[in-house]
């Protein structure tokens, strides 16, 4: 094919012809770039729609959870969606079920869903209660004639939202361990992060409570969620500029979808400056501890908090067993000195925040039904970063010399 001849413009004898330079691109990262490339890459690594205009609150421990999550109940005018691995019959769960029995009495529509395992030592009575008086409850996997024997996989989503505007995530269950001074014996309450989002966002977490939902009264999903073909919740192409806020991408869990380790591998490429990860039971997968080891050596300041004490001391065993690659690549590693560690979070650049119920572990990657925020937003992620640095005062820190003879598969 001839090639067209360049256009030039006519010039006189006096005017001298002046070379064209084409105007430089704007060169935009599409992984760093804040708005429409965080929202759309969110949407294809984890198939996660994502909205601006949200307000967000960080949220430390468990008391203070409680009130907001037991405030939002009270004001509920519509519908209150509760979903927790874990709901004890103790003095929580009991402040709990009081709430929702008063809003079903004022005509809310009130639906719970417990996860068979988490909930295994709470009574039948505790939730024939909350039936009579019109909750309608749904007991995740029973066991029973099922694959894995109903055993696997487990609804590990710790979420509420209330008349699709407010919605509560995290990693806090429903129970006394999570604010201290329980009846068997007094003791401090483990340390844990939940987010209260108020926006958009609430109506994603809505959709993923309504997907639960239908898998715990054994319901088969309709066919255009089975083969991903539903577009995202929310424009994809989000400007910062017209909705202020923290942008706020749902991302939820499920067998075999990995959608939360990839996730992670996308704020990892992202990383520039630091990672920090608060992980209750740390057991990476290869590909995890080579992204985390690959960003460490690339400069990023990695930093991992896991708990020193542990309600599965054999979880433990395990995550010491990753150790020694991690800091052999330069990855700086903290042990929560409290009773137990349990919150699950990232902090990315001090602008990108992961908060929710999945732990790095094959369980919560890649076999459980989790749930997590993941949010893009300045003064969040300096807020969590703050949060992060004050558990690291009250952690101690494992050298290399501290896991000598420690070994295993990644313990190369």
């Amino acid at each position: 094919m001839a090639r067209l001849p360049a256009v030039t413009r006519p010039t006189t004898a006096s005017e001298p012809v002046a070379p064209v330079v084409p105007a430089a691109p704007r060169v935009v990262d599409p992984v760093t770039a804040r708005g429409p490339s965080f929202a759309r890459g969110l949407w294809r690594i984890a198939h996660a729609g994502a909205s601006g205009g949200n307000r967000v609150e960080l949220l430390r421990n468990g008391p203070r959870t409680f009130d907001t999550m037991i405030a939002a109940i009270d004001g509920a005018k519509r519908a209150i969606l509760l979903e927790n691995y874990m709901i004890l019959d103790d003095a929580v769960g009991r402040r709990f079920s009081e709430s929702l029995i008063a809003a079903a009495r004022r005509d809310v529509r009130v639906q719970l869903i417990a996860d068979w395992i988490g909930s295994r030592e709470t009574p039948r009575a505790f939730w024939r209660g909350l039936r009579n008086e019109g909750v309608d409850l749904r007991i995740f996997n029973r066991p029973g004639l099922t694959p894995w024997l109903g055993l696997l996989p487990r609804d590990h989503r710790k979420v509420l939202v209330v008349d699709d505007a407010v919605g509560v995530t995290g990693g806090i269950g429903l129970g006394e361990v999570w604010s201290g001074g329980m009846t068997r014996r007094k003791s401090a309450p483990w340390r844990d992060t939940a987010v209260r989002i108020e926006g958009p966002a609430a109506q994603d977490m809505t959709q993923a409570f309504e997907a639960m939902w239908r898998r715990a009264g054994g319901e088969r999903e309709p066919r255009r969620r089975r083969r991903y073909l539903v577009s995202p919740t929310h424009g994809v192409d989000i400007d910062p500029e017209i909705e202020p806020g923290a942008v706020v991408g749902i991302v939820e869990g499920e067998p075999l979808r990995y959608r939360v380790g990839r996730a992670f591998q996308f704020q990892a490429v992202s990383a520039q400056q630091r990672i920090w990860i608060a992980s209750a039971y740390f057991v990476p997968s290869l590909p995890e501890i080579e992204a985390l080891a690959g960003a460490a050596r690339d400069g990023v300041d990695v930093r991992v908090l896991v708990p020193s004490k542990s309600d599965h001391p054999w979880v433990r065993r395990l995550t010491r067993r990753a150790y020694r690659r991690l800091l052999r690549n330069g990855v700086r590693i903290w042990e929560w000195r409290g009773v137990m560690m349990h919150a699950k979070t990232s902090v990315v650049d001090n602008r990108w925040v992961r908060v929710g119920s999945t732990d790095f572990n094959p369980l919560g990657v890649s076999i459980n039904y989790e749930l997590d925020a993941l949010i893009e937003d300045r003064e969040l992620g300096q807020q969590a970063s703050e949060m992060f640095q004050d558990d690291l005062g009250n952690s101690d820190e494992i050298r290399e010399r501290d896991v000598v003879g420690e070994s295993g598969a990644w313990g190369m």
